[in-house]
């Protein structure tokens, strides 16, 4: 029985302690924010009774000592564990009976308030009513905060954009972003138009120049310009050569050009005609043109033409324009000034539909037109001539392609009467067969 009380003395001496602790009107015990939980109630164990000769023996002790259960309740602190010397661990108020009792009662009236704390206040650090902007007792939502450093919003608009802020920038700035001077871009306009800015300055120092010399690298330069760009090139491309079967006689017609030069500056020559078989060339025309770049897709021209047939013979200036049209369209259009006064013009197109890498179908359309009369030419005023053609070629190489279609001509107005009184057909529409081929 001396054993047990001695081996059960150290655990109530720790009991009172450690009670003790769990009080939070406790100096240093009471933590900002911090609700200490209750304690849960620790569950009973069941003992087995003592049963023969332990039991006997456990009822003579008692009796022999006399000792009461308030006596072996009591706990008894060993040398050593004086702990009240400690901060927070002030244990002079009783017994451990009495600091249980206290701590039940205290978890029976709520917690207590934390020390410089007010109830319905918010807790030391989180007092946001001083900031600008914020008044005391009102919800974050819906809260001003323009005068907040790094919140620069300016006049807030009905769709939450900051007045002078674009559209989709959102209705807050970030920290230390003024958006108030973004000006909104032109209805419709997302980014600045390609294109209009403008060439930034050619480099005038050259790192190979402090390595090899100034001199020794200006003619590479020169060099790898002509090789970029600057080289002159050739082509000559006949897009019509082609043989016609119609009625009244079979025909032929040849429409091609050759030009040399760079990218911007170009010589072109250019001759186009047509005839019957059985009486020679009816017309025969060729021009000497110098074309200028004025556009990524167009050129300027500029020359003189020349027409062998029909007699008499005709000089004319020449101005016009070709390129490439939006869609792909190749343009061409000139007015021609003969000798004597005459003003006639032209224009053509063509679109080169691609069916498959190989096979082309190509709709063609050539106008003709006089200012005035030109009796001597058998040329009315106005629309004087229209033609209309669709071609299919085959590429067997890029540069050689044979090809058939149709094609009809139409004569108009005053011409028309002068084609009757000379006893020609005002319209005609031929089967067409022949080569179009570059290189």
């Amino acid at each position: 029985m001396r054993r047990l009380l001695l081996a059960a003395v150290p655990a109530l001496a720790l009991a009172s302690p450690l009670s003790a602790q769990m009080d939070p009107t406790m100096p240093g015990m009471a933590m900002p924010g911090m609700n200490m939980p209750a304690k849960p109630k620790p569950a009973l164990s069941k003992k087995k009774p003592a049963t023969g000769a332990t039991a006997k023996r456990t009822r003579l002790k008692a009796r022999g000592k006399g000792s009461t259960a308030t006596e072996r309740a009591t706990p008894r602190s060993s040398a050593g564990d004086n702990m009240s010397g400690m901060a927070g661990m002030n244990m002079s108020g009783g017994p451990a009976a009495d600091a249980s009792s206290h701590l039940a009662q205290r978890q029976s009236q709520g917690p207590s308030p934390t020390p410089g704390m007010t109830p319905g206040q918010p807790m030391p650090g989180t007092e946001m009513s001083s900031m600008p902007g914020m008044s005391p007792g009102q919800s974050m939502h819906g809260q001003n905060m323009s005068s907040m450093p790094g919140m620069m919003m300016g006049n807030m608009g009905a769709n939450g954009a900051a007045a002078g802020q674009p559209q989709g920038q959102g209705s807050m700035a970030m920290p230390g972003m003024n958006m108030s001077r973004v000006k909104e871009m032109p209805q419709g306009m997302t980014k600045p138009l390609a294109g209009n800015a403008p060439a930034p300055p050619p480099p005038a120092d050259h790192a190979a120049d402090h390595i090899f010399g100034a001199d020794a690298m200006r003619g590479s330069r020169a060099d790898l310009g002509k090789e970029q760009g600057g080289q002159a090139f050739h082509m000559v491309l006949f897009n019509l050569a082609e043989y016609q079967i119609k009625r009244g006689g079979d025909g032929y017609r040849w429409d091609g050009q050759a030009w040399y030069g760079g990218d911007l500056n170009r010589l072109v020559l250019r001759t186009e005609g047509e005839g019957l078989t059985r009486r020679g060339v009816d017309s025969a025309e060729v021009q000497a043109l110098y074309s200028r770049t004025i556009g990524p897709y167009w050129n300027i021209q500029g020359g003189v033409r020349y027409d062998f047939k029909p007699n008499p013979s005709r000089t004319y200036a020449t101005v016009g324009f070709q390129g490439l049209a939006p869609n792909f369209f190749d343009t061409e259009a000139a007015l021609f000034l003969s000798d004597k006064g005459d003003l006639l013009g032209r224009a053509e197109g063509y679109y080169d539909q691609r069916i498959t890498q190989r096979v082309i179908l190509q709709p063609r359309v050539e106008l003709n037109l006089a200012a005035q009369d030109v009796p001597e030419d058998r040329i009315g005023a106005g629309l004087s001539n229209a033609e209309l053609g669709l071609r299919l070629r085959y590429e067997i190489k890029r540069e050689f392609a044979p090809y058939m279609g149709v094609s009809w001509n139409r004569e108009v107005g005053k011409t028309a009467s002068y084609a009757r009184a000379d006893g020609k057909d005002v319209s005609s529409t031929s089967f067409v067969v022949g080569i179009r081929t570059w290189f």
